[in-house]
């Protein structure tokens, strides 16, 4: 049987988006992909560094951290962001990855895909290309895995935020833009690099993710944060500045975040659902196993479905599983545990068995006078034919 109940009506939206600075801009949950909001979300854009989110992605795919690349020579213009590799220098893919990440190095992100693509950047490319393919990142192309400006390098706020969300599942990744510096050991000499993502140093809740720029795309940030239970991607591109793009990057996943909240669904021992005690008169509780709190977004009904069958056959000890209890967000099963009896369910009382027994024997009784009675009848019926027969001839 199941019985279905609403929860107390969830805490009315946010306030509304932010006012931003960019040219596009989206937050998206983390964990379901659901757009929370978006400006210009799926406009084809440069991306300057934030190239560098599929050339890490296909990195990890084909690697091991402790593999050691021999760097290809690389000649940077001035203004590029580089750890200063030179031709023939040996470095680890998890240095490699770290100086790709949080400097952003671009003659990292070559050494990387000169390396796994065979000797071949154009082969490494081509990797990434079918990669954005498989992914389902239709308004996204590579040139190069570094992200300096081409007609032919371009995604969007949305197919960032997508990606940035999957990549944020593989641990190597998140724990690499969740940090504010780090020590390369290996290579020609140590070096320290410190991330460029100014948020994830200022906001302990920020845990990545990259940032870039180009003349084309300007000052771009894709963010990941998360707050009791809820996790949350922004992505800013166009912005005139470092300073407005962090303004705007916070502000965007504070807003996000506050699109959340808690939800205490099963709070002590409350029956959610009853039965009927077998031959006893009457109903016993049932309640949840334990409690459920959830993070779900505002505006979202919460349901709770009881699948519990109708009568229970006593003795049963209290806390005996009998059921279900399953949560709804929306129309999606979020959580479900074990319905159990609240107290012992008592066997059927010697009054209610008698009565039964009793009854039993009445139904026998009554059903052997029909059939005794139709019997009858039907005999009486034979022999009232065989006299008419007899008188007839």
């Amino acid at each position: 049987m199941a019985l279905s109940a609403t929860s107390a009506a969830p805490a009315l939206a946010a306030s509304a988006p932010p006012s931003l600075s960019s040219t596009a801009a989206i937050v998206i949950d983390a964990r379901t992909g659901a757009v929370l909001y978006s400006e210009h979300g799926s406009s084809r854009r440069a991306i300057a560094s934030t190239t560098k989110l599929m050339t890490s992605r296909i990195t990890l795919a084909h690697t091991k951290p402790s593999e050691v690349f021999t760097a290809p020579a690389y000649n940077a213009a001035p203004a590029e962001s580089v750890i200063g590799l030179r031709k023939g220098e040996r470095m680890t893919v998890h240095d490699l990855l770290r100086a790709l990440l949080l400097p952003s190095a671009n003659d990292a992100a070559w050494d990387l895909a000169y390396n796994v693509g065979g000797s071949s950047v154009s082969s490494f490319v081509h990797m990434m290309n079918r990669e954005a393919r498989r992914l389902g990142l239709h308004h996204t192309h590579y040139e190069n895995p570094i992200g300096l400006d081409d007609p032919g390098n371009y995604s969007t706020a949305r197919d960032l935020a997508k990606l940035a969300s999957l990549d944020m599942r593989i641990p190597a990744f998140a724990r690499i833009v969740d940090k504010t510096h780090a020590t390369l050991k290996s290579g020609s000499r140590t070096r320290t690099v410190i991330n460029r993502n100014d948020l994830v140093a200022r906001y302990h809740y920020v845990d990545g993710v990259k940032t870039g720029h180009t003349e084309q795309a300007g000052y771009v940030l894709v963010g990941a944060a998360h707050r009791s239970g809820a996790s949350v991607i922004s992505v800013v591109l166009g912005e005139p500045s470092v300073a407005r793009r962090d303004l705007d990057s916070i502000a965007l996943l504070r807003w996000g975040l506050r699109q959340y909240h808690r939800v205490a669904v099963f709070k002590g021992r409350h029956a959610v659902a009853s039965a009927r005690i077998h031959q006893h008169g009457g109903r016993a509780a049932l309640v949840p196993a334990r409690g459920v709190t959830l993070t779900v977004r505002r505006g979202v009904p919460v349901r709770i479905r009881a699948l519990a069958p109708a009568e229970l056959k006593g003795p049963l000890p209290a806390g005996r599983a009998v059921g279900r209890a399953q949560v709804l967000v929306g129309d999606r099963v979020a959580s479900s545990v074990p319905l159990v009896t609240a107290a012992k369910v008592p066997a059927p009382s010697f009054t209610r068995r008698f009565e039964s027994v009793l009854r039993d024997v009445l139904i026998t009784l009554v059903v052997l006078f029909v059939l005794l009675a139709g019997t009858l009848v039907a005999l009486r019926v034979r022999v009232v034919r065989r006299q008419r027969a007899r008188s007839v001839q």
